[in-house]
């Protein structure tokens, strides 16, 4: 049987959604599951790692791990891949993932592919499939190698709420300090504001914004829906949103049930970004704007007239 390891997705002590989608695929391929957990304070999660499709749960919980450090971290990835032989380590799509991967494969002898958004084993030959060019060709690639590590894109595994696991903890000992890179202190986003990665709903500006008045007209908007606020690149270029903002090829990969896109023509570098998002809207005044091929539902208008709109229609249903 294979056997499937998930690195966790543990943000501020709280697994994310993520981990569930990355076991739920696991489990569907009739792979044998495993979790690894990595961090500070969180032998507590256990069930909820148990819970999310585990049935083995590789916990390593030290102080010295609070601050993410990659060298650490790979090395109690690949302390648990070797305890529970894995034939395949997956990781989330976020920035620990992408860190990480490269350095678990290159300790263990193994292939390592990032942004997969589908994977089949068929007689031990494991076939992934990855998007290339910003999306404009699907590669379905073979791997010859006995272990895969791969980076999964965002959205692309439905988790599965019928799945559970069993809860086996298996107590992983701390690694010895990255004396090569200390991590002395690390500066979070403090406006409040719903992570990109974590939000139901996602809405973005572009162009069609024009300036800070247009920007702070669709804030409200997203604020009206508890929403996460993104933006395209030609508004971070332009100074009005800071890069962490972005959406697109070179920022952010976002897949949330709902992206509203307001002002954005639909560069292919932006599609990038959220075509796997369960549901797209977008206003726009070009009828003929790429963003319209991609959507489920689309306004032509103006944002300025159609946004406050949206906002009171909200309200009325809010009661």
């Amino acid at each position: 049987m294979t056997k499937i390891l998930v690195i966790a997705d543990i943000k501020d002590g709280v697994l994310k959604g993520s981990t569930k989608e990355l076991l739920s695929k696991a489990k569907a391929i009739g792979a044998e599951t495993a979790v690894a957990a990595i961090g500070s304070n969180i032998e507590s999660l256990s069930a909820d790692l148990a819970n999310a499709g585990s049935d083995t749960q590789y916990i390593a919980d030290d102080a010295d791990l609070e601050l993410f450090t990659a060298g650490p971290f790979a090395s109690c990835v690949v302390d648990a891949a070797k305890l529970f032989e894995a034939d395949l380590i997956w990781f989330g799509f976020s920035e620990t993932g992408k860190a990480v991967a490269p350095r678990v494969a290159a300790k263990i002898d193994a292939a390592c592919a990032s942004d997969i958004t589908d994977i089949e084993i068929d007689g031990g030959q494991i076939t992934i499939t990855r998007p290339a060019i910003a999306n404009k060709v699907m590669q379905k690639i073979k791997i010859n190698t006995k272990q895969l590590v791969a980076v999964v894109r965002a959205g692309a595994f439905e988790a599965d709420p019928g799945i559970s696991g069993s809860e086996n903890v298996v107590k992983l000992s701390a690694p010895e300090p990255d004396l090569k890179a200390v991590i002395k202190e690390v500066v979070s986003d403090a406006s409040g504001e719903i992570d990109l990665g974590d939000a139901d709903i996602v809405i973005s500006v572009g162009r069609g914004t024009k300036d800070q008045a247009g920007i702070d007209l669709v804030k409200g908007l997203a604020d009206d829906l508890g929403a996460g606020f993104g933006s395209s690149r030609a508004m971070v270029d332009a100074g009005l949103l800071a890069q962490n903002k972005q959406v697109g090829q070179t920022g952010k990969i976002v897949a949330p049930n709902l992206y509203m896109a307001m002002g954005i023509s639909g560069a292919i570098q932006h599609l990038a970004g959220m075509t796997g998002s369960k549901t797209i809207l977008a206003v726009n005044k070009d009828p003929e704007a790429p963003i319209f091929n991609v959507a489920d539902y689309g306004i032509v208008g103006d944002l300025f007239e159609v946004v406050p709109i949206l906002r009171e229609e909200i309200k009325k249903i809010k009661g």
